[in-house]
């Protein structure tokens, strides 16, 4: 079971000496143009890698350095890799190179092959389907594509992080992968997280309720007079 970091306390640390410890830290980030993110969604987003940094140094500082990075996403390690998210998540890039440059290593995590997978699927099922069967198999293929992917980066973590070694997974909320029995997994909660929930929550309200009140203007326009 995963156990959030303000839980830990300073004689608890005694209790990870010499076992395999993974931080766990939830990926943030709004799926959206730049220029169409509201500032306030982005000053939360800035505000919590800030306070995902600030809870790292300190898990570093009560357990030890942390030694390799995972991360979503992410096919390629080392200086690859670290140019693979300058260009696709500015909002982890400076965490990781920080880390990277303190010693730590940058991992490949994905498989490039299950990835583009799993994303060709996504993208047929945005699409307006016919069949409900055909759209029955490919949600199967999809979650089949989900397990496949997630057990590569649960092996991938697996594989490298040795005995009393810390690593940091970047990861999203919903993932499925299932981590060995032998790693003692640390949960990165800052409070900014859950002011982005409530805010991507309004967000997306706000949203929903612009999108319809078009409809709603446009069907009272076309709406024949009442006969007389």
């Amino acid at each position: 079971m995963a156990e959030e970091l303000s839980r830990i306390t300073r004689p608890a640390t005694a209790n990870y000496q010499g076992k395999r410890k993974l931080l766990l830290a939830p990926l943030v980030h709004l799926a959206a143009p730049p220029d169409a993110i509201p500032s306030e969604g982005a000053a939360i987003v800035a505000r919590y890698w800030e306070q995902v940094d600030v809870q790292v140094r300190a898990v570093q500082n009560a357990l030890g350095t942390i030694t390799h990075v995972y991360h979503e996403n992410l096919p390629e390690g080392g200086d690859d890799g670290l140019g693979y998210l300058a260009v696709t998540n500015h909002d982890t890039h400076q965490l990781v190179t920080r880390l990277v440059d303190a010693g730590a290593t940058l991992e490949a995590t994905e498989s490039m092959e299950i990835m583009a997978e799993a994303l060709d699927l996504q993208r047929c099922l945005m699409q307006p389907l016919m069949s409900v069967q055909v759209a029955t198999r490919l949600q199967e293929w999809l979650a089949d594509a989900n397990r496949r992917r997630y057990d590569f980066i649960s092996n991938a973590i697996d594989a490298s992080l040795g005995e009393d070694e810390a690593g940091l997974l970047l990861i999203n909320e919903r993932h499925q992968a299932q981590f060995s029995s032998q790693i003692e997994v640390i949960y990165v909660a800052p409070p900014a997280l859950d002011e982005f929930r409530r805010w991507v929550q309004n967000w997306s309200e706000q949203l929903q309720r612009q999108m319809a009140e078009p409809v709603s203007a446009t069907s009272d326009a076309e709406e024949p007079d009442s006969p007389l």
